[in-house]
């Protein structure tokens, strides 16, 4: 039976306008970035290394695709995720609205079987935008950019080969993907909880917000501050601090992946008591 219902939550998800004018924006959003990084980016590269000019000789152009990647990067994860969770959250919000809920259950289907598939509809629809963000990044910043060392400033400056630069920018991909999928599973709970389209996508505002400026804020908890939800979801940055601590990037990952599993069990939860009527 969920194979089904997986297949017809898809089909509902990709008929809705909504959300192709999502991935639109995304993609625009994403051109937009792009040009204005490469506008902006000989000013921030002079303003970083002014001082080394003086003392070393840099080869070739440094303002280059993987440099455009990484701007990219610091500045979707906060536009994209917003998007992926209105469109998530609408998944079950637009049901309660439209009352087809009650209609889907007077047909043979349990409300663990329903719910669970809207999660995964979002987890696919959200491994599907961030796969067409990835391709096309890459595409339009090697063509147009070409290929060449990168340069970040994480407190220090660090330099990475262009080979090098390749792996960890994939890598920061897949961890960022991880932060995606955590923010509209939650987006998801949120409907189930909220019900109405306009009060979830508030909430989910405000989740992501309150996420943001709680990554930067020191609780003075030492390590265990790590296991606060807000940090783990910044650890693709961790992936251009020059010595690599995999160990640690890789439990920070872990754990948020059990952070988003204990999301949908509370939905799932929540949704099983609700009296749909």
């Amino acid at each position: 039976m969920m194979l089904p219902l997986l297949k017809a939550e898809l089909f509902k998800l990709f008929k809705e306008s909504k959300t192709w004018y999502a991935i639109g924006a995304v993609l625009l959003i994403e051109l937009i970035i792009l040009f204005a990084a490469y506008y902006q980016g000989t000013t921030i590269l002079d303003l970083l290394l002014d001082n080394l000019k003086q003392s070393f000789y840099f080869e070739g152009n440094l303002l280059n695709g993987n440099l455009l990647i990484y701007i990219i990067l610091n500045s979707l994860w906060f536009n994209l995720p917003l998007i992926l969770m209105i469109v998530s959250s609408a998944l079950i919000t637009e049901e309660y609205k439209n009352g087809t809920l009650k209609t889907i259950m007077l047909q043979a289907v349990s409300k663990w079987q329903l719910i669970t598939a809207k999660y995964l509809t979002s987890l696919i629809f959200t491994l599907t935008v961030l796969l067409l963000l990835m391709s096309t990044t890459f595409a339009l910043a090697y063509s147009i950019f070409g290929n060449g060392d990168l340069v970040v400033y994480l407190g220090t400056l660090n330099f990475f080969p262009s080979e090098e630069a390749f792996k960890r920018i994939c890598f920061a991909f897949g961890s960022g993907t991880l932060s995606m999928i955590f923010f509209t599973t939650v987006s998801v709970t949120l409907g189930i909880l909220l019900k109405d389209p306009a009060k979830t996508w508030i909430a989910s505002a405000f989740f992501l917000i309150l996420s943001s400026l709680l990554l930067k804020a020191d609780f003075g908890l030492g390590q265990m501050e790590r296991y606060f939800f807000p940090k783990l979801t910044n650890s693709w940055q961790r992936f251009f601090d020059y010595q690599l601590n995999f160990p640690s990037i890789l439990f920070d990952n872990l754990l948020l992946i059990v952070y988003t599993g204990v999301a949908a069990v509370i939905g799932v939860y929540l949704f099983k008591k609700q009296d749909i009527g």
